[in-house]
């Protein structure tokens, strides 16, 4: 019997529709869609395949299984395929255009007299992922649709090197439950169905579409380059099928949903919640990301590319958004040991490092992160992912005060416990980062549920981690690479911007003691730094000092060109003007940048070590060679340490990699997203690596990088209301002759920002709602000979900052027009 599809339905999958919805539109892809990964994501689930609409084996972790459909912190499927008449979409009927758009992705296929297109998405809160396939036939026609799909039931922990690895993953059982496949293992359930009734049904070991028979990638060693399954794979599959009529030319919609759960009556129970109007939840996923997407919009004249960079940050975000509830919580030690567990956190929301490897709760990239997520508005993640970082902390590390490193999904915590030799520099960026969100959303009540822990965070590292009593914190920074010294530069440099935020936390909350002791200890450091921590030959400052547990301990600085040396033009900045600003210099040389930004190493001299190719940044030999590899986030560090510095025409050599690695079709992989490394000369693009080899295609961190320099330096949006204050003193790139930002969020209202020139006039126009705070408003300008504030001349203050001369006004109304005239 033919199968009725509701067609009205479709409307919601036109490219008209959605591009309607979204500011920046869809972006697309034509060419190698084979070699391209493909990605759609919300909070409880996302899916990753290629984009054909086939599942290559994906990822690195368990080899071969980071890909498929996942419902953290369990996968659910390697994937699903569907065929018309036998012939399968992604092989027989080519892929002609891949589409991302705000929440969502859609695949094109045309051939054989059919067309289709296929759109994929998570709603909001669910653990289920919901596909649209649409068909067109060219003349009235019967179709077969078959769609198969393959399970693979696995935790997101243990990994395939660990003790135990993910050999201790069981078989997968199927069965049809009511017109649905549904898979079980003792992880979990995954439910398989669609909107129509199937005609057949069938079960087996296979049903991989036309992956069968699979290329099985080995556990780890020498590979085919290009997979279907791994080694640890022990899933089975199920294929349904259903008589679809089309009407010549007239689209037709049939719904399909891949669900997880508990059990199987959790998981079948959601299929059916999330098939009873899909198009309804799509329109909400939309809307959702609308509305995020009318925070923060820019209007860049001048640099249109980094504009749209904004945009897609602000998705990139909304994409790394994740969950996962009863996380269990124990130390594997790096995959060495397997204790029970120290505990439950019930709830864990976080903004995920990258996709599809690291989709889970880091310190690092959260904290870096961070700025990018409020410079979007996106306030509540940023506060739950700190939330998360601290429950996490306290019930590893009995309130220690250390700071996680890594936490999957499942709650185990693969680096990060109190006998671990890292998170220096995590633990110590996270009270700077309690108080980027107390400014930004003058939530006191937010400061008070971290104070303890970030007070203790302190503490712990001055307490705890300076065995030598010099001051400078011990154990691992960002960078773990051979020859380093026991104390690092970037520890250093977040201790002292983090002990200044604390005694700022602390004073208002009239903590006297804590605030007094935090300033005299940063005051001290910050005294005897440039000292301790300047390389005059190098032209820079020293990634590392010698361990203090050497009998000589004479705090040897060891200069070796990683990127961790931009920290102190990053961070406050704590560098002085003159070192800092010949430090930058140095740093935009060749030989520490490639096409797309910063190396994660730069070069040195000939005679330093073989494997250092490239020109010499200086004549200091170093233990360690090169490093070219250009990531989004030492790309991102060096934008923000040149706005720090007003650079701001140095700087969009730094904006503008990252903007290209996520915008530029013949750079991106996955339209839209901004990877963790860009191609390199020691770092192959991705899309010519295996899939079971490559970096993650979205990584959030790259956005600081593109987020925090406009609406933070180009637009000067400085909130401090935990003092209840808002500073707006922007700085105009430089060539360009206006800028502008509308719906900046500021606590519970928001902030429009606009800078024009002509001339020697500069014109800044600032409209603050419902804010409520002391505004000032200025400019980073030339000499001044006159400043008229709605027309009248006014008093104004000349400000001295390592980004130039700031002219501020006190402003009593909520709104403003500065006029500045130059000399």
């Amino acid at each position: 019997m033919k199968t009725l599809v509701v067609t009205a339905l479709v409307a919601a999958l036109l490219p008209v529709s959605v591009a309607e919805a979204a500011p920046a539109g869809e972006l697309f892809q034509t060419t190698r869609l084979s070699d391209r990964r493909a990605l759609v994501s919300g909070d409880r689930a996302f899916t990753m395949g290629d984009e054909t609409g086939l599942y290559p084996a994906t990822g690195w972790h368990v080899r071969g299984e980071m890909g498929g459909f996942w419902a953290p912190p369990v996968k659910l499927l390697d994937g699903v395929w569907f065929a018309a008449d036998g012939s399968w979409f992604g092989r027989d009927i080519p892929a002609t255009r891949y589409v991302r758009g705000q929440g969502y992705q859609r695949f094109e296929y045309r051939g054989g007299g059919i067309s289709a297109e296929r759109v994929e998405f998570v709603p909001s809160g669910s653990r289920a992922t919901v596909i649209g396939l649409t068909l067109r036939a060219d003349r009235h026609r019967d179709v077969r649709l078959a769609m198969d799909a393959h399970s693979e039931l696995m935790p997101a922990y243990p990994w395939g090197w660990t003790t135990p690895n993910a050999g201790v993953n069981a078989p997968d059982t199927g069965s049809v439950s009511d017109g649905a496949l549904v898979f079980q293992d003792p992880v979990g359930a995954a439910a398989v169905g669609a909107s129509a009734r199937p005609v057949e049904q069938a079960l087996g070991p296979h049903h991989r579409g036309p992956q069968d028979p699979a290329v099985v990638c080995p556990a780890d060693g020498p590979a085919p380059p290009r997979c279907d399954d791994s080694a640890f794979g022990k899933g089975t599959g199920g294929r349904l099928e259903y008589s679809v009529w089309l009407g010549a030319g007239r689209p037709t919609t049939v719904w399909f949903a891949v669900a997880g759960g508990d059990t199987g009556a959790q998981a079948r129970g959601l299929l059916n919640d999330v098939l009873r109007d899909p198009a309804d939840a799509l329109r909400q996923t939309v809307s959702a990301r609308r509305a995020a997407a009318s925070s923060t919009v820019v209007d860049l004249p001048g640099d249109r590319l980094l504009q749209q960079s904004i945009e897609w940050s602000k998705q990139n975000l909304l994409d790394s958004v994740q969950e996962a509830r009863n996380a269990q919580i124990r130390d594997v030690n790096e995959g060495k040991d397997y204790p029970p567990p120290a505990g439950t956190v019930p709830k864990m929301r976080w903004l995920a490092a990258g996709f599809p490897d690291y989709p889970w709760l880091f310190a690092t990239d959260g904290e870096y992160t961070a700025y990018g997520a409020v410079a979007a508005g996106q306030f509540d993640i940023v506060r739950d992912h700190l939330r998360a970082l601290r429950d996490v902390s306290d019930m590893l590390n009995n309130r220690s005060g250390k700071v996680v490193h890594e936490v999957v999904s499942t709650g185990d915590v693969y680096f990060g416990s109190n006998k671990s030799a890292g998170n220096t520099d995590e633990t110590a960026k996270f009270p700077s980062t309690v108080a980027l969100v107390w400014r930004w959303t003058g939530d006191n009540r937010f400061r008070d549920e971290m104070y303890d822990f970030a007070v203790r965070n302190l503490r712990y590292i001055t307490g705890t981690l300076d065995k030598d009593g010099d001051g400078w914190p011990e154990g691992l920074g960002n960078v773990e690479r051979q020859g380093m010294g026991e104390e690092k530069l970037d520890s250093t440099v977040y201790l002292i911007r983090g002990l200044r935020d604390l005694a700022d936390m602390a004073a208002s909350k009239h903590d006297s003691t804590v605030a007094q002791w935090a300033t005299a200890k940063a005051d001290d450091l910050q005294r005897r730094f440039e000292a301790q921590w300047w390389v005059e030959q190098g032209v820079g400052y020293a990634e590392s000092i010698d361990d203090p547990a050497n009998p000589v301990n004479d705090n040897t600085p060891v200069f070796q060109r990683h990127w961790t040396g931009i920290t102190p033009m990053e961070a406050g900045p704590l560098a002085s003007a003159d070192k800092g600003r010949r430090a930058l210099v140095q740093r935009e040389r060749d030989c520490y940048n490639g096409e797309f930004g910063t190396y994660h190493t730069g070069t040195g001299p000939t005679s330093a070590p073989a494997g250092n190719p490239g020109p010499s940044c200086d004549p200091v030999v170093s233990t360690v060679a090169s490093e070219r590899a250009t990531y989004s986030l030492n790309t991102a560090v060096m934008a923000v340490a040149e706005g720090n510095f007003g650079r701001l025409g140095a700087q969009r050599r730094y904006t503008t990699g990252n903007a290209r690695i996520q915008l530029d079709p013949s750079m991106w992989e996955t339209p839209g997203a901004m990877p963790e490394v860009a191609p390199s000369p020691d770092f192959k693009a991705n899309i010519d690596r295996p899939f079971y080899d490559r970096s993650m295609n979205l990584q959030a961190w790259g956005t600081y990088g593109t987020l925090w320099p406009v609406v933070h330096q180009q637009l000067g949006v400085a909130p401090d209301l935990g003092n209840g204050r808002l500073t707006v003193v922007p700085q105009l790139p430089d060539g360009q002759n206006s800028i502008s930002g509308r719906e900046i969020r500021v606590g519970r209202g928001s902030v429009d920002v606009s800078v024009s020139r002509h001339g020697n006039v500069y014109r800044t126009e600032v409209r603050s709602r419902s804010i409520g705070a002391a505004l000032t408003v200025g400019l980073v300008v030339p000499q001044v000979s006159e400043v008229l504030l709605d027309g009248k001349p006014v008093r104004y203050q000349l400000v001295t900052t390592p980004r130039g001369t700031e002219v501020h006004v006190a402003v009593s109304a909520k709104a403003a027009r500065l006029e500045i005239r130059t000399k």
